[in-house]
Formats: structure tokens, sequence, C-alpha cells
């Protein structure tokens, strides 16, 4: 048994007409950071499509991958919320463009400490697996929750990137 894994880079996210996250480099003192503006105030959306390669059965575990970007207080916390839609090239009928998300998961993190701009991870177990098989294409939607009692940054929350991972067996 092995566990595949895959990266996906906030340059490679689609976003919807409206509610998505800016798109941000920040310049720091040796390289730069780039990643996906989470405003505090609205529920922003972020979209990627990626193949289940490997894909032999169980829950997707998604880790998103993200800072405060002001942050110093240890018990503001994200919410991240996902979701996936999985298409069977060639079997399934649905309609790629109306097809309907799985129901969504979520989890929060808190900050845990008082150092500005710290990388954290937020692992959401994707249980409603929208009947996923190896080699689908799945999209995934990433949302930043800012309704649920978890979210508390008053700030910006910066994703830098989304690593999913999933067993082979």
């Amino acid at each position: 048994m092995a566990t595949v894994r895959q990266y996906l880079a906030p340059e490679e996210a689609v976003f919807g007409p409206s509610a998505f996250p800016q798109y941000v480099r920040n310049y720091g003192s040796q390289f730069t950071v780039s990643g996906l503006a989470y405003d505090a105030s609205a529920s922003e959306v972020a979209y990627w499509k990626f193949a289940t390669f490997g894909y032999g059965s169980g829950n997707i575990t998604c880790d998103v991958i993200w800072y405060a970007d002001t942050s110093t207080t240890a018990s503001d916390g994200v919410t991240w919320q996902v979701a996936i839609a999985a298409i069977t090239p060639g079997v399934d009928t649905q309609n790629v463009e109306t097809k309907a998300l799985a129901a969504n998961q979520q989890a929060s993190t808190d900050l845990g400490g008082t150092s500005p701009q710290k990388l954290m991870k937020t692992t959401v177990t994707i249980t409603n697996l929208d009947s996923v098989a190896a080699d689908d294409e799945v999209w995934i939607k990433v949302t930043r929750l800012v309704s649920d009692a978890g979210d508390d940054l008053t700030g910006d929350a910066i994703l830098t990137s989304v690593r999913l991972s999933y067993s082979d067996t």
C-alpha cells in the first residue's frame, strides 16, 4: 500500500464570477511567496482540477497550507471548507457543466502562537467522495468559511498550496 500525493498551487486555481480570493505575491527578504488572499469579511472560493491517478479506496486527505497575513493572536483561527465533484470520462453521463459538488467538509485551525505570518496546515478529511474512482477528473472547491464560529481571524488568510493524499489500494 502506498500513498499518492498531489500538489495544487495557487497559480493553478480558477475562479467563479464573484467571491474569489485575490492572487498575491509577497516579496520576502529572501524569496517571493505567492498565494490566494482569502478575505475575512466574505466566504471566497477557488477551484482546481486534478486526476485521481492511482486512487484505490478510502477518504482523500486535503491539507490546506496557509498563513495569517497580519494576526499575532494565538487564538485566531480560520475555517476551511472543501468539496469535490468526480466524473469518470467515457462512463458517467452527467453534464460536466452542471455537475454538482458533493457535500462540503470543513476543519478549523487556530494560529497557536503569536508569530506573525507563521505557516499553518489545516487538514480536511474528504469523506463525501462523489463515487470517485481511479483516473477520474475531479474538481475541488476550497472556501474560507468566515461564517463559522471557528473562523475569527480578522485579516486575510493567505493560501500557499493545497496538498491531497489518498491510498492506492
